[in-house]
């Protein structure tokens, strides 16, 4: 890696590693703004025609350019205008013609596509220019459509985007050749007229100048007709791109003191713990100021954060800011974020996709421990293929918002409070004896989400593939090889990775997947056999911010497993691992837990987004027409070799399909939402 995102800041060096300036740049901002509008005209009073089967577009026009095909292809079979070719005749032809002459070609039946059939076609056009099999038939069946229609739409959808490239690459050839015919007529004047600066006399005879005019044209040539390869080529696979803003605020109270909150924007690896499952990485770039005094009041420095959802289906966003840390007064401070052109010499800012624009917030001191926290983020983002699952939830901005930073703030704010407090109640701190068994439990269970949350986003620390489990849900696979830290057990680690919508509001999946209870109902490690709680630890207000630990007894030995269960205003979490007995009980009784090898698995559970749906799944019924559903991610860590040289294998992967399908379908059971 460029940059160490773990420990101290790195050199400023190191930054030119995570991007390569490029040779070319070419921007393309604007290209189609009144061609797309003229296209979108014509695909509104576009003519769809209506055969047996109800598919859609003429057969004339009608022509489908993809990656793999650069060529022209029917997108109807001539089958499917069986009677329409004009050579028809009848078999029993009489000499005169008159059966011919008198036979009319079938007519065919057009209709106008209306305009809300048009706007949805062309939301999922930008969002999926090529959509496949399925999403064809879902847009179908919502729009009224035969699935023919919707594939010929966008059909000839593509077919008017590659002909307004093509208009436009070859006025740009144009433009280019232009400059190049000009460049050339200057350089023969030039040799022309070259002459000695000292006598005047030219410098070579008539034969000698118009060869080296040659030599000279045909190496510039060449190097032009490289340039206008480069520029061909850039233009083919250049893209429309297309930002999009987002805007949220929101505020709230957290339970802890002014300079402590100040401190932990300052220092980026304070920074990244109190929001470990929106960060992925962070870095200070440069100190550009370290402010005055022992709070660094005005203090400026350049960070890099990549910023992530618990899920590999969404893109982490990459963004360079400066951060301005100001006290307004004796009980204010402003913390301001705000992206910058001109980065670094060797960071190229074109190659940047997200942006930020004025952000940060505001925290007040209120005194008595606590403070208010205004929360402003505003984003200017690339858009990015994300998966249909998570779509509305990108696209209007809860995923990267204000609610998301504010909700997580105050729950980490909960846990430090709930880790330094000596007078928690009995009945939320039972079966640790000791202050210090407490504080090593909690630190342990901390660690161990913030592996979780680094392990099953989108990250450049993962390389995710995609295979298809039993019943038909898509996993994302990885793996990684530990060779020396002991915080995991050493050798080849394997993690899957799946995301779903379930018809299921998130406090009810939540509240379900904590209890132990009903844990052997899809827990496959407890083989059915009870599980018991032997020591809870609360770590929040909310009952089900928690640690506990659990076993479970069968009739060849006993399991522990620690358990940290997480939630807040925005999303919930249930992250766990099995834990060997004699090094946990060592840990409760204070003993350090740094060294303490723990693999964790887990969920992650999100609301839809939307905010209410039909038959969800809800622990009232007045809330049924409230709530929405939930995005449920669930990964598996398995250690499949305790050799770091050992490789990979099909079989380790098809055991941990088989683990995701059984527990997804265990859980769909128990929920009674198989059909969701």
């Amino acid at each position: 890696m460029g940059v160490d995102m773990s420990n101290n800041p790195p050199p400023t060096s190191h930054t030119k590693d995570f991007f390569a300036s490029p040779a070319l740049s070419l921007s393309l901002a604007g290209i189609f703004r009144h061609a797309e509008a003229a296209a979108a005209a014509e695909a509104a009073n576009m003519e769809v025609e209506e055969g047996d089967e109800g598919s859609g577009g003429r057969r004339e026009d009608t022509v489908e350019i993809s990656s793999e095909n650069s060529g022209p292809v029917r997108s109807r079979s001539d089958d499917d205008f069986e009677g329409e070719g004009e050579g028809e005749h009848d078999d029993d032809d009489d000499g005169d013609g008159d059966g011919d002459k008198n036979k009319k070609k079938k007519r065919k039946k057009y209709h106008r596509h209306t305009a809300e059939q048009i706007r949805e076609m062309e939301a999922l056009f930008k969002e999926s220019p090529h959509p496949d099999e399925k999403q064809r038939q879902q847009l179908s069946k919502q729009l009224g459509l035969a699935p023919r229609q919707v594939k010929f739409w966008f059909q000839n959808r593509r077919t008017q985007i590659k002909a307004i490239q093509e208009r436009h690459e070859n006025s740009l050839l144009k433009t280019e050749m232009e400059r190049i015919r000009d460049e050339n007529k200057a350089m023969r004047e030039a040799i022309n007229k070259a002459c000695c600066p000292n006598c005047g006399t030219a410098t070579t005879s008539r034969e000698a100048s118009m060869t080296t005019e040659e030599q000279q044209l045909r190496i510039e040539n060449a190097k032009l007709k490289a340039e206008v390869e480069k520029l061909r080529a850039a233009i083919g696979n250049a893209k429309p791109k297309r930002s999009s803003i987002e805007v949220s605020r929101d505020s709230g109270v957290v339970f802890v003191d002014l300079p402590r909150l100040v401190q932990s924007f300052l220092d980026v690896n304070q920074w990244k713990e109190m929001f470990p499952c929106l960060i992925s990485k962070a870095a200070t770039v440069d100190i550009i100021c370290n402010g005055e005094g022992a709070n660094r009041n005005g203090a400026v420095q350049l960070m890099f954060a990549e910023l992530q959802m618990l899920t590999p289906m969404v893109p982490t966003r990459e963004v360079y800011f400066v951060r301005y840390c100001k006290q307004l007064n004796a009980e204010q401070w402003a913390i301001v974020d705000v992206s910058i052109d001109k980065v670094e010499d060797n960071i190229d800012a074109s190659l940047v996709k997200c942006r930020k624009r004025p952000s940060g917030c505001i925290i007040e001191d209120k005194s008595n421990g606590h403070c208010k926290v205004t929360w402003v983020e505003h984003l200017e983002c690339q858009k990015s293929m994300v998966h249909t699952t998570y779509r509305t939830i990108v696209n209007n901005g809860l995923a990267f918002g204000a609610r998301h930073w504010m909700a997580t703030l105050q729950l980490q704010c909960e846990r430090i409070v709930f880790f330094m407090a000596t007078n928690v109640p009995m009945k939320d701190s039972t079966g640790v004896g000791t202050l210090a068994g407490r504080k090593s439990i909690l630190k342990l269970a901390q660690r161990m989400t913030w592996s979780f949350c680094r392990a099953i986003g989108a990250s450049s620390f993962n390389t995710w593939t995609k295979v298809t489990s039993k019943t038909g849900e898509d996993i994302r696979v990885s793996s990684r090889k530990n060779l020396n830290d002991p915080g995991e057990p050493l050798g080849v680690i394997l993690c899957a990775v799946s995301s779903v919508w379930l018809p299921v509001s998130p406090h009810v999946l939540f509240d379900y997947l904590r209890d132990e209870a009903r844990r052997h109902e899809w827990d496959i490690m407890s083989s059915g056999g009870p599980v018991q709680s032997i020591a809870s630890l609360a770590k929040g207000k909310d009952r089900g911010n928690a640690v506990s630990i659990q076993t479970m007894k069968s009739k060849e030995n006993s399991t522990w497993i620690l358990q940290d269960s997480c939630t807040n205003a925005y999303e919930s979490m249930v992250v766990y691992a099995p834990v060997d007995i004699t090094g946990m009980q060592s840990v409760t009784t204070g003993c350090d837990s740094g060294n303490t090898a723990i693999l964790p698995s887990g969920f992650s559970i999100l609301p839809d987004g939307i905010e209410s749906r039909p038959l969800v799944i809800t622990s009232r019924q007045e809330e049924r027409s409230t709530e929405g559903g939930s995005l449920f991610t669930m990964a598996f860590q398995i250690l499949t070799n305790t050799s770091p040289t050992a490789k990979l294998t099909m079989e380790c992967v098809e055991s941990v399909n088989t683990l995701i399908s059984c527990t997804l379908k265990n859980i769909k059971t128990s929920l009674q939402c198989e059909d969701g």
